[in-house]
């Protein structure tokens, strides 16, 4: 099944460690479930040339975060915010729209005790 409405995708390149707790906001306060993190090595723009040999790099987490289009905007700059990307060395963030997704549910489950 086909999703009936528009979506973007949000992506943000953030040093290790500011993944998940940007992850649990959008899950929890905004009730978001295309949410996925994965890992990456890298240096940085600004990293001098001398330290960009084999073993210099740094541990990047890539947080990807599928959105309806319409709240696409505010999402993007909440993020901004919650991840601080505005701070020396914190990251980069894009967005785009996708061409086609699919609905995508998780079951209600019981809470935990």
């Amino acid at each position: 099944m086909y999703c009936d409405r528009p979506q973007k995708v949000i992506t943000c390149i953030l040093p290790k460690g500011r993944g998940m707790p940007v992850l649990e906001v959008l899950a929890r306060e905004h009730d978001l479930t295309a949410l996925d993190i994965h890992y990456a090595r890298g240096v940085g723009r600004i990293t001098p040339l001398r330290h960009r040999g084999i073993g210099e790099t740094s541990e990047k987490e890539v947080l990807t975060v599928t959105v309806p289009a319409s709240d696409a905007d505010a999402l993007f700059e909440l993020i901004y915010e919650i991840a601080e990307i505005n701070r020396p060395h914190g990251g980069l963030m894009f967005m785009h729209a996708l061409q086609v997704s699919t609905r995508f549910r998780l079951p209600d489950l019981p809470e935990e005790a």
